[in-house]
């Protein structure tokens, strides 16, 4: 295994739970690839995701190595999903349950928009139960041909309906009156880095994920990744962490191991790349494997970020886990990003209050950890990110931040920034795009890779490869990669 990050991990488990013998490379000191710890002075904060949904399926991969998650993670669903705000005052609370959320929106809106979010939230299950079992837990179809093979007749009509041709904006332009209800639910676009006015209104289905549950992980999202490698050890899997992979070896056309920067070769007979797949046919792990998938370029990149870790005193606005703040031009931020290759003037704003529940339990006044965001154009390997250019965007985040009402003190030793140009270094081959290939337009979730390469031997895992981004797409990719492996093996 080539990276530990999800779906580095969860490939390893199930190889090794299946009596394989497995080495994970990661030239990081710890686990998790994206889903990383930082240090902020005396406190480790959560740099990468920051909600966990679909649980089930981190149930079912520790049930199916004889483990129990329950065991592993201490977990609290969550009421409030998000609470929402812009500049003029106004805010909303969308919670886990679908009633209250109808209940909350049509004070907020009126009692029309209340019922047309019923009407969404119905149109979202059915996306989501047309695609669940021939798509998202499946192996790459290929094409469309190929999906509508796996539904059957009787699945064409419900394929029909889930609106693929159709833009994000546009459906939800249709589906709500008011303009703030229209940006909130345009966010799902961007949790796979994508814009609304590009990416298909399939995305819907985000909304009935969230529907099904969102958990709190005690002691933070990197707790998950811990408990994923500690399982993988314990089924006896090696993770060697600070050995960083130079080159994928190839033998006669077939991957045949890898060399290690400090010179040390490993010999396998399958390898699992747990990386941006961009990184490849580039020759970042060397030129065999950038001879074998020439051509092999991917679409257009994901959003990247710039994000604030901070241990600050928040005041005036009453925080709950996680706060969106909406800016006044939101079409505009995609423009900036995608078409301009620019930070938006206008950024919207997220931020996960990390000590806090999703009530917004914690003591006023105290200091606390905080993870800030605002989406930035994947362009951080050809684009420094001066100084001066971090500071204006600064500048428009906490300004933002003050006219909904948060106002937030810290001291700079409280506080460390990271560009697109330090996930690009990060994460080669993104150029610190954090979600792989974007998914914009009714194609691009089949022109995602699989699980297999044109190299035989070479396998690849994580949220850059099919089934998408995010971290329960990237365990379910690790899956695929290893039921691919033990179906290759089995087969010779």
């Amino acid at each position: 295994m080539i990276g530990a990050g999800v779906g580095g991990l969860v490939a390893a488990i199930e190889l090794a739970a299946r009596g394989q013998e497995v080495t994970v490379c990661e030239r990081a000191p710890a686990p998790g690839g994206k889903m990383r710890e930082v240090e902020v002075g005396p406190a480790r904060l959560d740099a990468g995701p920051t909600v966990f949904t679909m649980r089930w399926i981190f149930e079912d991969i520790f049930a199916s190595a004889g483990a129990s998650l329950t065991d592993r993670l201490a977990m609290q669903p969550v009421e409030i999903l998000a609470r929402h705000a812009w500049e003029d005052g106004t805010r909303l609370d969308l919670f886990a349950d679908q009633a209250r959320s109808a209940d909350a929106i049509a004070d907020f809106a009126g009692a029309a928009e209340g019922r047309r979010f019923h009407a969404f939230c119905a149109e979202a299950r059915h996306i989501y139960e047309t695609l669940e079992r021939p798509f998202i837990c499946a192996p790459r179809p290929g094409n469309p041909l190929g999906l509508i093979a796996r539904m059957g007749a009787s699945g064409v009509p419900g394929l029909m309906r889930i609106r693929p041709y159709s833009n994000l904006w546009s459906v939800l332009a249709k589906r709500f009156s008011d303009p703030r209800l229209r940006q909130l639910f345009a966010r799902y676009s961007t949790y796979c880095g994508s814009s609304p006015l590009q990416a298909p209104a399939t995305l819907m289905l985000i909304a009935h994920v969230e529907q099904q549950g969102v958990w709190l992980i005690e002691g933070g999202m990197h707790r998950l990744a811990l408990a994923l490698a500690e399982l993988a050890q314990g089924l006896g899997a090696t993770i060697r962490y600070g050995a960083e992979v130079a080159e994928v070896l190839v033998d006669r056309g077939r991957a045949s191991g890898v060399r290690l920067a400090t010179g040390e070769c490993l010999p396998a007979r399958t390898l699992v790349f747990n990386g941006d797949p961009a990184a490849l046919p580039t020759g970042l792990l060397g030129p065999a494997l950038r001879r074998a998938l020439a051509g092999a370029g991917l679409a257009s990149r994901s959003m990247s970020a710039l994000t604030w870790n901070l241990v600050a005193r928040a005041e005036g606005f009453p925080l709950v886990r996680h706060s969106v703040f909406f800016s006044d031009d939101y079409t505009a931020e995609f423009d900036h990003i995608f078409r301009e290759g620019r930070v938006p003037a206008k950024p919207t704003v997220y931020v996960c209050a990390q000590d806090r529940d999703d009530r917004g339990n914690w003591p006023t006044g105290a200091p606390e950890r905080l993870l800030c965001l605002v989406n930035a154009p994947p362009n951080g390997d050809r684009h420094p990110y001066s100084a001066t250019e971090v500071e204006e965007c600064a500048q428009r985040t906490f300004t933002l931040l003050n006219r909904c009402g948060l106002k937030l003190h810290w001291e700079p030793e409280a506080s460390l920034i990271t560009t697109p140009a330090d996930f690009a270094a990060l994460f080669p081959g993104t150029g610190g795009a954090l979600y792989g290939p974007a998914s914009h337009g009714w194609k691009a979730s089949f022109d995602r890779p699989g699980s297999r390469t044109k190299v035989p031997g070479l396998y690849l895992a994580g949220g850059s490869v099919h089934p998408g981004a995010g971290v329960p797409m990237a365990a379910l990719s690790g899956r695929l990669a290893a039921s691919c492996i033990l179906e290759d093996l089995a087969s010779t």
